[in-house]
């Protein structure tokens, strides 16, 4: 049974700036020139006390992969957010062990705190893997977008358990390497985990997530919230037009000489085969923006789980 906590406007502590976004156009001469303001929120300090603080899951999951009862449950304190689960997913998941991913679901001990006050910073910092946890998503499945898998130089050594190389394996988006992930976009580590490296499909289907609906999913190391594909197309107007939100990571143009060979392995399979480029999708290099949602009216930094690279974040812009 779920429980949600939460409604529209609750619990803001700091109110944001907002800049009105207008276009000016220019004719003449049969040229026709377009300047965007954007619209800007100032977002430094956010409360999300209230918010989802005390979303609670218990049911048993028949899939054949699972057979036992998965648990999440989230509470708040007066500065943490607190999560005690068992790592059970509460949707049907693919089978498991799989020819790509010989590995048996198992119950695990989750327990993570987040702060109830995240600061958003100027600087990044990269999670993932021995590196830190990325994030949580609300049914208590952790979120690992990279992976343990590497390429060497000449591409004739490659492991999909050996992070050694200079070419780090993508799980997603390539059709070279199989990591035997599911149509959540997850699959299991050795000791039994399940954990997700794209986007969580059977959790949003679960929650009501459609292109009608800006869909909070879970939330990131540093405090902010996680949402899943859609926003508002003006990141300051909820009465804006809700749109499929797009990263803003593109393949590179210059392609290393030490690369392994793209006849072999096509851009895209390589973390490194990525770069950031600033306006040329919905989101920041750690594939989160600042602005409105429902739960949050008067704007917050927050992250977005999307259909493109980087899939999840892989950094964090809040303080730790």
């Amino acid at each position: 049974m779920q429980h949600y906590g939460v409604k529209a406007g609750d619990v803001l502590k700091k109110s944001s700036g907002i800049l009105i976004a207008f276009s000016l156009v220019a004719c003449g001469s049969g040229v026709e020139t377009t300047t965007e303001i954007t619209t800007t929120i100032d977002s430094v300090t956010e409360s999300t006390e209230g918010v989802l603080c005390d979303y609670s899951y218990s049911e048993y999951n028949d899939s054949e992969s699972v057979q036992a009862t998965s648990t999440s449950n989230w509470s708040c304190s007066s500065n943490t957010r607190d999560l005690v689960a068992n790592g059970i997913p509460d949707h049907d998941v693919g089978e498991f062990p799989n020819e790509g991913n010989p590995n048996t679901i198992y119950e695990q001990s989750v327990s993570e705190s987040f702060t109830l006050e995240p600061v958003e910073t100027t600087s990044s910092t990269t999670l993932g893997g021995p590196r830190g946890n990325i994030g949580v998503v609300l049914n208590g499945i952790k979120i690992d977008a990279g992976t343990a898998g590497s390429c060497d130089d000449s591409g004739d050594s490659c492991s999909l358990v050996d992070n050694s190389g200079n070419w780090s394996i993508e799980a997603l988006g390539q059709d070279v390497f199989y990591f035997g992930t599911d149509s959540n976009n997850a699959h299991v580590q050795p000791d039994g985990t399940y954990h997700y490296h794209g986007m969580p499909e059977g959790f949003i289907a679960l929650q009501g997530g459609d292109s009608s609906n800006v869909t909070l999913i879970g939330w990131a190391a540093d405090g902010f919230p996680i949402y899943a594909r859609y926003g508002y197309s003006d990141a300051g107007d909820e009465t804006s037009d809700i749109k499929l939100i797009t990263g803003s990571y593109q393949l590179v143009s210059d392609i290393s000489d030490s690369r392994p060979s793209t006849d072999i392995y096509a851009l895209g399979s390589f973390l490194q085969d990525w770069e950031y480029v600033e306006g040329s999708g919905d989101l920041d290099e750690c594939n989160g923006r600042v602005g409105v949602t429902p739960e949050f009216p008067a704007g917050i930094y927050h992250y977005y789980a999307t259909d493109s690279y980087p899939y999840f974040q892989r950094c964090v812009k809040g303080q730790l």
